[in-house]
């Protein structure tokens, strides 16, 4: 928690003028219990009116000082925290965009968005708190105690008494305490979990008709959140009503002790009575401390939580030693433009895991059209995924243009890639939008160039509004073929030197996917395509064809070459298409 109290370092103005206006808030509530003794003392023994409302008029001015110190406390302290939580998650989102693909999937997308909203909510709360009661809360325990001893030294013992027996119970309790929230936030984890899975995938449960079966497990879950929340929030209720009975017994021993010296005449009746206020102030400081510290407590297990998403080191760390703007390679040697190489790569998801990849080894020249295909899991996506570099190599090289891809800036590589990723991912708002993504400063003709290339020209011109139709939140106005083509043309914006299609097309029927495939071997300029996909027919004209077993290359070659000599693509080819007598091996 304390690394991530960097981020206030821009609201350092207002973390000092925050506390600051709270402990002159505090000097002033410390000497209203002299004033109402010595109100007592002279005003009422006297009989003197003028002196009561005299004294009257100064705890009125001390009231209005202090809230005005008050107001201004709370204003700095909500703008420290807020600054702060905004600067954190900021900061945060950008770490995350800097995280491998394999550390995402890792950590998980539940727990991610719990850090970036929950868990800096709790940290904020904390925050503002701290800033308005850390310093206010222990000035008050503290000072009503030395004030205490300058009306009896006798009579405040009973507070040096009180004071550590209530600082036992309260930082006993936190200790306890601080374990549990952490576990009632990871608990809260799970069920984000389960409810973003169950929400994203509510059309598979209705069709398997597992709508009870997923309650149940939904009902599990938070009733394990329920049950630990209960049992922390149960510890932490223990600390008012302990903090009463201490402060209680405090203030039945001053009572007694007060009036046994008042007897005496060692003690006026308003020293009583200031020394009981002071007890009084004790009392509440004392809860509003009990509050603080459940606050805290939960902020810092946020707080411990978050920093942990910061101690995970980014995983494509960027060397930037490409310079991408000129025609050479780091060593001096020249470029070979759109040429992509996989120099005996091989892939690992996790450590200690087993190798997605083996030994990959081939070369793709410039305009060449490299088809992937292979069974489920077989590695398909993980090849592909290696060239902007989603994933780090394990073993070997991925080289672009002769370079090492980790050699380059991750915006200048990816600049070169168009990526159509398996699931078509649309964002809110306009087709013009979606579409601007591959190139902010795309035209309008080239916008529709992408739209034809992707056979999406078609359903967009019957649009209403054409290129400013609305995009639903995940396109969810539009079928899933649009979908695919929409993303396609997205991708075919950038004009990128290789475009990857990982199987962008599978909910295309066979003569779009046909049109599609031959309008893009048509763009101007020579593209380096990669397509992935299921279908055999959508790699008949590929100028090589990998096939992956298991991670492995089964083999590599043309389709006919394949047909005659790879057993793998033979079975994939002949599931597709009727066997012909004499053909295939």
């Amino acid at each position: 928690m304390g690394k991530l109290l960097v981020y206030l370092k821009d609201y350092k103005k207002e973390s000092v003028l925050g506390p600051l206006f709270k402990l002159l808030e505090a000097s002033f509530e410390l000497i209203v219990p002299l004033v109402v003794a010595s109100m007592i003392d002279v005003g009422m023994t006297n009989g003197d009116k003028g002196y009561i409302i005299k004294m009257c008029l100064v705890m009125t001015a001390f009231g209005l000082i202090g809230l005005i110190c008050s107001v201004t406390a709370q204003y700095f302290a909500a703008r420290a925290a807020v600054g702060f939580a905004t600067r954190l998650r900021h900061e945060l989102f950008a770490h995350v965009q800097k995280l491998s693909f394999s550390q995402m999937d890792s950590e998980g997308t539940s727990t991610l968005i719990t850090r970036m909203t929950s868990d800096i909510n709790q940290v904020q709360s904390g925050v503002n708190l701290v800033l308005r009661l850390f310093l206010r809360s222990p000035f008050i325990v503290f000072g009503a105690m030395i004030m205490a001893f300058t009306v009896d030294v006798k009579a405040a013992l009973i507070f040096v008494v009180v004071i550590p027996v209530l600082s036992i119970i309260v930082f006993g309790i936190m200790l306890v305490s601080i374990p549990l929230f952490k576990k009632v936030q990871a608990r809260l984890d799970g069920v984000l979990g389960i409810t973003r899975e169950n929400l994203t995938g509510v059309r598979v449960i209705r069709a398997f008709g597992e709508e009870e079966g997923e309650i149940r497990k939904f009902d599990g879950e938070t009733d394990a959140l329920k049950h630990m929340q209960m049992l922390a929030g149960r510890i932490s209720a223990l600390m008012n009503p302990l903090t009463y009975i201490v402060i209680n017994g405090g203030l039945i021993a001053l009572i007694y002790v007060g009036a046994v010296r008042v007897e005496a005449g060692i003690l006026s009746q308003g020293q009583v009575v200031a020394l009981v206020n002071y007890m009084s102030q004790i009392l509440v400081e004392l809860v509003k401390l009990a509050n603080l510290i459940i606050t805290v407590t939960k902020a810092v297990a946020c707080g411990n939580r978050i920093e942990g998403i910061f101690e995970i080191p980014a995983g494509l760390k960027e060397t930037g030693l490409t310079d991408t703007s000129k025609n050479q390679s780091v060593d001096g040697a020249k470029q070979e433009k759109g040429t992509v190489e996989f120099d005996h790569v091989s892939l690992r998801y996790h450590e200690g895991g087993e190798e997605a990849l083996t030994d990959i080894h081939f070369k793709a020249q410039r305009g060449d059209t490299i088809g992937v295909i292979g069974g489920t899991g077989s590695g398909k996506s993980s090849l592909v995924n290696l060239i902007p570099r989603f994933y780090d190599v394990e073993k070997g090289s991925v080289k672009i243009d002769g370079v090492d891809v980790r050699e380059y800036p991750l915006t200048g590589l990816r600049d070169k890639i168009g990526v159509v990723m398996q699931k078509a991912v649309l964002f809110e708002g306009t087709i013009r939008e979606n579409l601007l993504w591959g190139n902010e400063n795309a035209s309008e003709d080239e916008l529709w160039e992408a739209l034809r290339t992707a056979q999406a020209e078609e359903f967009v011109l019957q649009k209403e509004k054409k290129l400013d139709e609305k995009v639903e939140q995940e396109g969810r106005n539009l079928s899933g073929g649009q979908k695919q083509r929409l993303s396609i043309a997205r991708a075919l914006v950038k004009k990128p030197e290789i475009l990857i299609l990982d199987d962008s097309a599978s909910a295309l029927d066979y003569a779009t996917d046909a049109a599609l495939r031959k309008s893009i071997k048509e763009m101007p300029g020579e593209t380096t395509v990669f397509i992935v996909s299921q279908r055999a027919s959508s790699l008949l004209h590929a100028d090589t064809i990998i096939v992956l077993d298991d991670g492995n290359v089964a083999g590599m070659g043309t389709h006919e070459e394949l047909l005659q000599s790879c057993q793998v693509y033979q079975e994939i080819y002949y599931s597709q298409f009727e066997k012909k007598e004499g053909v295939g091996a």
